[in-house]
């Protein structure tokens, strides 16, 4: 059954895309019409594709890997930082630090730096400090909270890339190219799809329209995680059964020696 259809795409606006003089001629086999010189996305294509892009999103979280999400667009950070935080998934929604993927490891010292500075302040190393270099201080910790706070559990490089519009995220798509990173995108008729493995032909600017369509694909997300969490429990019990399994026979083995002991002594005696 599809995660979406064509109704509720439409009701999204998911099908309206830039001026006809804007649009990127790659986006041609995605395009419906033209009306009052705007392109009109084929919401049927985009069911198939959201359909696509969810199936390969549910594989990659069953398998236990993290998918970034990255939207720095003001109508749409809200509606990611939400939907990426009900799935568990780092995500990126002030400005794409340079080379964050491709440069993990600076990065990650970064985040460290953070948790440091919460570590000092927690255990009274700071008491001592004036008013200026306190201030100093937490201003640094709320700059990289704003910027890095949402990665900090991100303690790998991300196995996907989810962006909501290719364009604007130029930077973080050839980074994620480079290492040979699948990326998921939302691709407007002014986009080149060709630059994303998984490309979503619709609207990246309304907020409804890409709420939609998230709420689709962390749907899809979501299954994957029960369906890992499932699969742990299942292998848990599997284990507990195979332990009591060899406790039994361990048990009925020395039954059956205690049994056999006065037999052999007899045995013995009469020899």
């Amino acid at each position: 059954m599809s995660r979406t259809n064509f109704d509720m795409l439409l009701q999204a606006g998911c099908h309206f895309g830039h001026l006809r003089r804007k649009w990127n001629p790659a986006m041609a086999p995605y395009i419906y019409t033209e009306r009052n010189g705007i392109h009109i996305i084929d919401l049927h294509k985009t069911v198939v594709k959201i359909d696509e892009a969810a199936e390969a999103l549910k594989q990659i979280a069953k398998s236990g890997k993290k998918i970034l999400f990255v939207a720095t667009k003001k109508q749409t950070k809200d509606v990611v930082a939400e939907k990426a935080t009900s799935v568990n998934m780092p995500y990126v929604i002030e400005r794409w630090p340079g080379g964050m993927l491709t440069n993990f490891p600076t990065i990650r010292k970064a985040v460290k730096k953070m948790a440091n500075i919460d570590k000092l302040m927690n255990d009274g190393t700071y008491a001592n400090l004036s008013k200026r270099e306190l201030l100093q201080v937490t201003r640094q910790r709320a700059k990289l909270e704003k910027n890095l706070g949402s990665i900090s559990d991100l303690t790998r490089l991300p196995s996907a890339l989810f962006v909501i519009d290719v364009c604007k995220e130029a930077i973080a798509v050839k980074e994620a190219q480079r290492l040979g990173i699948p990326v998921f995108g939302i691709v407007d008729t002014n986009s080149n799809p060709n630059e994303v493995d998984f490309a979503i032909p619709a609207n990246d600017d309304a907020k409804d329209s890409v709420e939609v369509i998230l709420n689709a694909c962390c749907g899809a997300i979501a299954e994957g995680l029960e369906e890992r969490k499932a699969e742990k429990a299942d292998e848990k019990a599997a284990e507990a059964q195979g332990e009591e399994a060899a406790e039994g026979k361990g048990k009925r083995g020395s039954r059956k020696a205690r049994k056999d002991a006065p037999a052999a002594e007899e045995t013995a005696d009469a020899e």
